[in-house]
C-alpha cells in the first residue's frame, strides 16, 4: 500500500484503536483498569476462536505436505517364484526406483534376476539391468492431477491464511462492539452515582433549611423524591453494567480451555473520555475504500480461489487431449546398469513402447472443462458482489463515524451550556432566589446530555471499529 494511505487514512484510526495497549496481562488482573489495546491483546492471545483459525492454517500446511507425496520416490519389489515337484518352474526378482518428476516425466532403473524351465517369452533369463523414461507428449504434459493437487494445496494454504485474517477482523469486531458497550454502562452507572451523592447532600441541607424555617417543608419531599428517582436509575444501571461485563467476559480466556469470568472490580480505564474527538484525525473515506480493494481477507479468500479454479481448468483442459505416452528403457546384460552405451549398444539394447488414447466423443472432458469455466465466472461474480458489499459497508460506517464527530462535538457544547445554568440555578437557589423544583429540571437536563455525551463518545469508539473491520484492518 502506498505510504500516503497508511499516513492519511488508516495511521491515525489505528493509533487510536490502541492506544493503552501495553501487553496482555496475566489475569487474575493486577490492575483495577482495563484499557481497550491491553483487552484486544488479551482477545488475540486466549480466545479459542484465534487458535481454531491457526489450526486451519497448519492444517493447510498438512495438505502440502501429503500433496508433496505424489512426486516422493518410489522404491518397488515384484518377486514370484514357482516350484512343484521337484521342477523349478520360474523365477522373477524385480527391484525398481521411480522417481516422478514435476513435468509429468517418470525417471525408472531397476534390476532383474530370472530363471526356471518355464520363463514367459518376453522375459530374460538371468541377471539384467536397466534405465528408462517414461514421457506424457499430449495429455499431463502441461498439467496432471499430481502438479494440480500440489497448487491446489499451496494456494488453499494462502487462502487459509487470509480465513484466519478474516475470522481474527470479524472476532474482533464483536470484542470492541462489547468493550465500548461495557465503557458506556460504566459511565452512566457513574453518572448517576455522582448524582446520587450530590442529592444526598442536598437533601441534607434542605433538612437542615426546614429546621431553621428557610424552606418550606415541599422541598424535602422534592429532594427526596428526586433521590429515590436517582437511586432506582443507579440500581438499573448497576445491572445492566455488571451485565455488560458479563458479556465481555465472554472473550476473555486464561487459556485456551479456561473462559475467565470478569470481577466486578475491574472497570475500564478514563483516558479515553480525555480524547479530543471532535479534533481528531479520521482519514479520509477513499482511503479505507483503497484499503480494502486491495487487502480485505474476504477478497484476499476469493484472489486465491480463483486462482485455484483457473489450476482446475488447467487441468480439465487436459481431459481434451489425446493420451500419448511414450516409453524407453536401456537394457544392460548383467547389474551394470548401462555401460559403454554408444549408437551400436542403444540400437540393439532397448524396450520401447508407446500408448494412445481418445475417446471419439469428448463428452467428459468437454462438460468438465465447460463446468471449470462457469466455476470461474460464477466465482468473479460474487467476488464482485462481495466487493460491492464491503465498499457499501465502509461507507457507511465513515459516514456514521463523521456524524458521530459532530454530534459530540455539539453535544460538548450543549454540556457545557446546561451546567451553566445548573450551576446559575444553584447559586440562585442557595440565595433563596429559585425554586428547588427548577433547581432539579436543570439537573436533569445535565444528567441527560452527560448520559447522552457517554453514548455519542463511545458509538463514536465502537464505530472508528467497525470502519477498520468494514475495511477488513482489525489484525
Amino acid at each position: 500500500m502506498k505510504w500516503k494511505y497508511i499516513r492519511t487514512g488508516i495511521l491515525p484510526l489505528g493509533l487510536m484503536l490502541v492506544y493503552l495497549g501495553g501487553r496482555a496481562q496475566n489475569m487474575p488482573f493486577d490492575s483495577a483498569t482495563l484499557s481497550p489495546g491491553a483487552f484486544i491483546n488479551i482477545v488475540k492471545a486466549y480466545h479459542p476462536v484465534v487458535k481454531q483459525a491457526d489450526i486451519g492454517v497448519l492444517k493447510a500446511g498438512a495438505a502440502i505436505t501429503m500433496a508433496r507425496g505424489g512426486f516422493d520416490p518410489y522404491a518397488y519389489l515384484n518377486s514370484s517364484q514357482k516350484t512343484f515337484d521337484g521342477t523349478n518352474y520360474y523365477l522373477y526378482t524385480n527391484p525398481e526406483l521411480k522417481i516422478p518428476t514435476w513435468y509429468g516425466i517418470e525417471v525408472k532403473a531397476g534390476l532383474e534376476n530370472n530363471g526356471g524351465q518355464y520363463l514367459t517369452q518376453e522375459s530374460t533369463d538371468g541377471k539384467t539391468s536397466y534405465v528408462g523414461i517414461s514421457v506424457p507428449l499430449a495429455k499431463n504434459l502441461l498439467m496432471d492431477n499430481r502438479r494440480a493437487t500440489l497448487q491446489q494445496a499451496k494456494l488453499f494454504r494462502q487462502e487459509s491464511e487470509r480465513e484466519r485474517a478474516n475470522t481474527i477482523n470479524d472476532l474482533l469486531f464483536n470484542a470492541y462492539d462489547e468493550y465500548w458497550n461495557w465503557v458506556k454502562e460504566y459511565q452512566v452507572y457513574q453518572v448517576l452515582t455522582n448524582a446520587v451523592d450530590i442529592n444526598l447532600q442536598r437533601y441534607r441541607l434542605v433538612q437542615i433549611g426546614f429546621r431553621q424555617g428557610d424552606r418550606p417543608s415541599i422541598d424535602t419531599v422534592e429532594a427526596l423524591a428526586q433521590i429515590q428517582n436517582f437511586q432506582f436509575l443507579q440500581s438499573e444501571a448497576l445491572v445492566r453494567f455488571q451485565n455488560a461485563g458479563v458479556a465481555l467476559s465472554a472473550f476473555l480466556w486464561i487459556n485456551d480451555t479456561t473462559w475467565y469470568q470478569l470481577p466486578d472490580r475491574i472497570v475500564p480505564d478514563s483516558l479515553w473520555n480525555k480524547v479530543a474527538i471532535p479534533s481528531l484525525p479520521i482519514g479520509l473515506r477513499d482511503d479505507f475504500i483503497y484499503a480494502a480493494r486491495l487487502n480485505h481477507p474476504k477478497l484476499a479468500v476469493f484472489n486465491f480461489k480463483l486462482q485455484g479454479l483457473e489450476v482446475e481448468r488447467k487441468l480439465k483442459f487436459q481431459s481434451l487431449l489425446p493420451l500419448v505416452n511414450v516409453r524407453a528403457n536401456v537394457l544392460s546384460k548383467g547389474y551394470g546398469l548401462v555401460k559403454g552405451m554408444n549408437a551400436a549398444y542403444l540400437e540393439n539394447n532397448n524396450k520401447f513402447g508407446i500408448e494412445m488414447a481418445l475417446p471419439l466423443r469428448l463428452s467428459e472432458g468437454r462438460g468438465a472443462y465447460r463446468m471449470a469455466r462457469l466455476k470461474i465466472s460464477e466465482t468473479n461474480f460474487e467476488r464482485n458482489l462481495r466487493m460491492q458489499e464491503i465498499e457499501n459497508k465502509v461507507t457507511a460506517y465513515y459516514n456514521e463515524l463523521t456524524g458521530l464527530q459532530q454530534q459530540v462535538n455539539i453535544y460538548e457544547q450543549a454540556y457545557q451550556n446546561y451546567l451553566t445554568l445548573f450551576r446559575g440555578e444553584t447559586t440562585r437557589f442557595n440565595a433563596g432566589e429559585s425554586t428547588l423544583f427548577l433547581l432539579n429540571t436543570r439537573e436533569n437536563k445535565v444528567l441527560e446530555t452527560q448520559q447522552k455525551l457517554a453514548e455519542l463518545k463511545t458509538k463514536f469508539f465502537k464505530t472508528q471499529a467497525a470502519v477498520q473491520w468494514a475495511a477488513g484492518q482489525l489484525q
